[in-house]
């Protein structure tokens, strides 16, 4: 006891009271905090990992704007019934992000192609070449009367071409057949389409016609 008190001095007592109190103030502390007595600033980094968030407790209101970014999300973590419906909008899709790799097959239907939407610079060139485009019908009549032979030509307008003709006879028709009916060509152009016919008997037998048509387009 004498060398207890040969070792006690006001510099010790004090010393060991302090330790005392902050070690039962800190045990106090942490088994009686109140709701909203942890601040952000008395968490550590990395002090909450995911085995101490409970199941549903980070909510979308809980996520601030932004701050969920493709780092953050796992390979095949969203799936398309993760996705709300309309959520994805164009102006959330980057460019070049849609490629025919990540289009379903039959996935993209008529119904789901806006009018207008596809443009002839939208087209591949070798298949825009095999379209009909601005199509055009024309006709060409010959004289009508009783001569028994007789021939006429359906022009196509400038910068067309005859893709599909035909021809006919109008008028009296007793004796009279079509004996033609061909591309009208110049060089290596279809001009239009022309149309030949006479009186098989060579005997005239009232007055008639022979009229050609073309189905004119741009090539």
């Amino acid at each position: 006891m004498s060398k207890l008190k040969r070792h006690l001095s006001v510099a010790n007592v004090l010393s060991c009271t302090a330790l005392f109190v902050a070690l039962g103030g800190t045990a106090f502390a942490t088994m009686h905090l109140g709701p909203g007595e942890v601040k952000a600033v008395n968490i550590a980094r990395q002090a909450v990992t995911n085995p101490k968030i409970k199941q549903q407790a980070v909510t979308s209101g809980k996520i601030k704007n932004g701050g969920v970014n493709a780092l953050d999300i796992g390979a095949g973590q969203v799936t398309s019934e993760k996705i709300a419906t309309g959520a994805v909008t164009g102006k959330k899709i980057g460019k070049k992000a849609v490629s025919p790799r990540t289009i379903a097959e039959e996935a993209v239907t008529s119904g789901k192609i806006a009018n207008e939407s596809i443009v002839a610079s939208k087209l591949s060139a070798s298949f825009y070449a095999q379209l009909v485009k601005n199509v055009t019908y024309v006709n060409g009549e010959s004289a009508s009367n009783d001569t028994t032979s007789k021939s006429a030509e359906a022009v196509c307008p400038t910068g067309k071409q005859a893709i599909g003709g035909g021809a006919r006879v109008n008028g009296e028709l007793q004796d009279v057949a079509i004996t033609g009916s061909n591309p009208a060509v110049s060089g290596t152009t279809r001009t239009g389409w022309q149309a030949f016919a006479r009186d098989i008997d060579n005997t005239p037998n009232g007055s008639w016609a022979v009229e050609a048509f073309a189905i004119c387009a741009e090539l």
